[in-house]
């Protein structure tokens, strides 16, 4: 156990420990967030870009610039496929992107395969 927890706001003790989503400081009892809470879900220090580098947004429209094999369907998503009102989140690995793809149903996406039309 390698991670370092930070100290409680409330009486700074060292020994916090990890409950479930929640921070404990078994001293003062206090219980905060691990996570500070995010409206979009992402960073908001660094906008999330496409592969040519526009920067993305919810609801946005992107197409697909390279083929995509979909794990557990024969087939693969096309270059060129259009995906509407994506939604920008902090996905599984690189995947930034939620949406639904047609014929394909609902899946994460990088924004490292999409270009912003």
């Amino acid at each position: 156990m390698n991670e370092i927890l930070p100290p409680c706001p409330e009486c700074s003790s060292e020994y916090t420990y990890e409950m479930g989503a929640l921070l404990v400081c078994p001293e003062c009892a206090h219980e905060w967030s691990a996570a500070p809470a995010d409206d979009a879900g992402q960073d908001q220090g660094q906008p999330i870009k496409d592969s040519v580098g526009n920067v993305l947004t919810d609801g946005d429209t992107v197409t697909v610039v390279k083929d995509l094999k979909v794990k557990g369907s024969p087939t693969s998503i096309k270059v060129g496929t259009k995906v509407r009102n994506i939604r920008l989140i902090n996905g599984v690995g690189d995947h930034d992107i939620d949406c639904k793809v047609d014929g394909f149903g609902p899946m994460q996406l990088k924004s490292s395969v999409v270009k912003k039309v």
